[in-house]
């Protein structure tokens, strides 16, 4: 019993310290959180590029599976409001994929599109979807090129405002920021708010402090000649973070990649929570992997469950400290909803999804492991992937 008291003694100093540390952080990130409301905040003003030209454009779509709500998704590519000639590819690598049934139901219903469908299995390294482009880039028809995944939502003037981009000289590619649209599913709700509370702001205050310079596989435009220039798809077959390898090529190429404040929709499905977190966390450790430091100075836009620390540790007043950080939570919620037009947000989640990924950004410094497509992944430090077969 003595010992037991000894032992507590002699961890209290410890404990007050770490409990000191957990409140100075929940202190930060609520003043993070704050400020990155009014910078989010002055997005809704920023200039969209208009076109002027309007090049034929080619569309690549690699898919993987009937996704629920895919046609609609591929539909909305077919009448987009642009001037110029548009065709659109669309590639899976097995001729059992679900996917073809919609691509041909999409091929009846717009007939004087050119949409074509690739059906390729050859593999060229461990990254499927840049296999994928690969094979299907050999029907590209134009110069101009725009990737976007298949889970991408777009509005009509998506495409113009897009290649609009483009016209600059200085400009090799872009890309565009992105929310998320759940569905009615839990797991779909919690990796939209992912994207709305978490991913998004941090991005958007990255950018304005010149902190990132990102690259969102979302939507990539581009030449085919700097494609070619920067090595093809082929350069990044191994990459697991291709969208931002393929942004940083360009920029050591000496153009510039900017990401444009035109909003497009991350469509989020219900695929249980447990292959949900083993997304989130893919996510998490490939943004660590690209920027290890910038990734651990992160953890300041993390406020509620420090705060939620600190009260475990016994600090006195923490339960105002908890409720000061979910306000500043809800408060960059309401600001994100407000400047994008979102629809109502489940406020009553933002608890549950801040300490999930607390927990995932922890997590995500104990390895260099990611699962893809039901597939795990060894990352090495530069990037490349192998599969484990461990």
């Amino acid at each position: 019993m003595a010992s037991t008291l000894s032992l507590t003694a002699d961890l209290a100093p410890t404990v007050r310290v770490v409990g000191d540390l957990f409140v100075a952080g929940a202190i930060a990130g609520s003043a993070f959180t704050i400020i990155t409301c009014i910078i989010v905040m002055s997005v809704g003003s920023s200039r969209r590029p208009v076109a002027t030209v309007h090049p034929p454009v080619t569309i690549l779509k690699p898919l993987h599976g009937a996704e629920p709500g895919l046609y609609a998704r591929l539909a909305a590519f077919c009448t987009q409001d642009y001037a110029g000639p548009v065709q659109l590819v669309l590639g899976v690598q097995a001729a059992s994929d679900p996917a073809i049934k919609i691509v041909r139901e999409l091929q009846a219903r717009y007939p004087d599109l050119p949409i074509v469908l690739q059906v390729d299995p050859r593999e060229h390294g461990s990254n499927r979807k840049l296999s994928n482009l690969i094979n299907m880039l050999s029907l590209a028809q134009h110069e101009t090129l725009v990737i976007s995944d298949s889970d991408i939502e777009v509005g009509p003037n998506y495409l113009a405002q897009v290649v609009a981009a483009l016209e600059n000289p200085s400009v090799g590619a872009a890309s565009c920021l992105y929310y998320g649209v759940a569905d009615d599913s839990l797991s779909g709700r919690l990796a939209a708010l992912a994207i709305n509370i978490h991913f998004l702001p941090q991005v958007i205050a990255a950018l304005r402090m010149r902190l990132a310079r990102p690259c969102f596989g979302a939507t990539i435009a581009l030449r085919r000649g700097m494609l070619n220039r920067i090595g093809g798809f082929r350069a990044f077959r191994d990459v697991l973070a291709d969208d931002y390898a393929i942004g940083a090529a360009v920029r050591a190429a000496g153009y510039e990649v900017p990401v444009l404040p035109l909003m497009i929709g991350h469509v989020c499905l219900d695929g249980g929570m447990r292959p949900t977190l083993v997304h989130q966390l893919r996510i998490a450790r490939t943004i660590r992997l690209i920027e290890p430091r910038g990734y651990a100075g992160t953890i300041v836009a993390h406020p509620f469950a420090l705060a939620v620390l600190a009260a475990l540790t016994g600090v006195s007043g923490s339960g105002m400290l908890i409720g000061l950080a979910l306000c500043c939570r809800f408060a960059l919620c309401a600001c994100v909803r407000r400047t994008f037009g979102l629809p109502p947000q489940p406020y009553w989640l933002i608890p549950i999804h801040d300490l999930l990924a607390f927990a995932i950004y922890v997590v995500s410094f104990a390895g260099t492991t990611v699962t893809w497509r039901g597939l795990r992944y060894r990352v090495a430090d530069d990037g490349s992937m192998v599969e484990d077969t461990a």
